[in-house]
């Protein structure tokens, strides 16, 4: 394995900025992240080398990573026309979505992730001017208490965002997270969740390429996890076939899996299924 090797979480933050800035850099882009070539730097543009040449790369990230980022799109617009006053983006990494987006002066854009990255993230954007109020919140989701910090970002109501965050999470983890939420009165919840076949998608690059930031957490038991635990499921967007409605996923055997019978959420057994989940609380 050479030393190009992701080190930890943060470098799969320039990973997704490069994937972001490719999508940019296309004459059909679905969105335009002028800040991801910067965010991603050489590093990012390394990795994502390394991620197409891994074993098992699933034909490449691209198709994924855009998709995802343009349901968690969907889900901020539809929150700001709901008339939502805060986001609250956990793990935010380099994520450019206050700068980006359409979005409303006077909303609240709450940044948490760790105190490196978040340092990092600002020197690169010290002269760019955000479309909201942006703050940032250095902390380690892993370790630190998170609840305050919540009570104190929530304003009205309030969507979480948790973008390629609670794969890296244990479950114990997972279930303070949710439990934190719960109590700061979150309304509510989006997140892209993973489940159980897709294990055996990354078990190759869990040894190798993601060795130092493995998934951790794929239930077997996809969105139902949740409900368990007092949410109530809004929507449900699967990432594969929306690829393929977008155009980032086309091939004949795409198309016709997409047509097809689609995995059940709640019990997906063995097979690969990805998807953003939004979620409210269940009272």
């Amino acid at each position: 394995m050479t030393d190009i090797e992701i080190q930890a979480v943060d470098d799969t933050a320039r990973w997704v900025a490069h994937q972001r800035a490719q999508e940019s850099a296309r004459p059909d882009a679905l969105f335009n992240d002028h800040l991801a070539e910067r965010l991603a730097g050489a590093r990012g543009r390394e990795i994502a080398a390394m991620a197409a040449a891994a074993p098992a790369a699933a034909d490449g990230d691209g198709w994924y990573l855009t998709t995802r980022t343009v349901l968690l799109d969907r889900v901020v617009t539809a929150s700001v026309a709901d008339g939502f006053d805060t986001v609250i983006n956990l793990g935010a990494g380099l994520d450019a979505r206050p700068y980006r987006l359409e979005l409303p002066a006077d909303l609240t854009w709450v940044e948490v992730d760790l105190p490196e990255l978040i340092g990092e993230k600002e020197a690169l954007l010290a002269h760019e001017r955000p479309r909201c109020r942006l703050r940032r919140v250095p902390l380690d989701l892993g370790r630190d208490e998170l609840t305050t910090t919540l009570h104190d970002a929530s304003r009205g109501r309030t969507l979480v965002l948790a973008e390629g965050l609670i794969m890296y999470l244990s479950p114990g983890e997972v279930d303070a997270l949710s439990a934190d939420l719960v109590n700061a009165g979150i309304t509510r919840w989006s997140f892209d969740l993973s489940t159980a076949g897709v294990g055996t998608l990354v078990a190759e690059r869990n040894r190798t390429l993601l060795a130092s930031a493995p998934w951790r957490f794929l239930p077997a038991d996809g969105v139902a996890y949740f409900e368990k635990r007092g949410w109530a499921v809004e929507r449900i967007e699967p990432i594969f076939p929306a690829a393929v409605a977008l155009g980032r996923l086309d091939t004949p055997e795409a198309r016709r899996a997409a047509a097809g019978p689609q995995p059940d959420p709640r019990a997906p057994g063995d097979i690969p299924y990805s998807a953003v989940v939004t979620v409210t609380p269940d009272r």
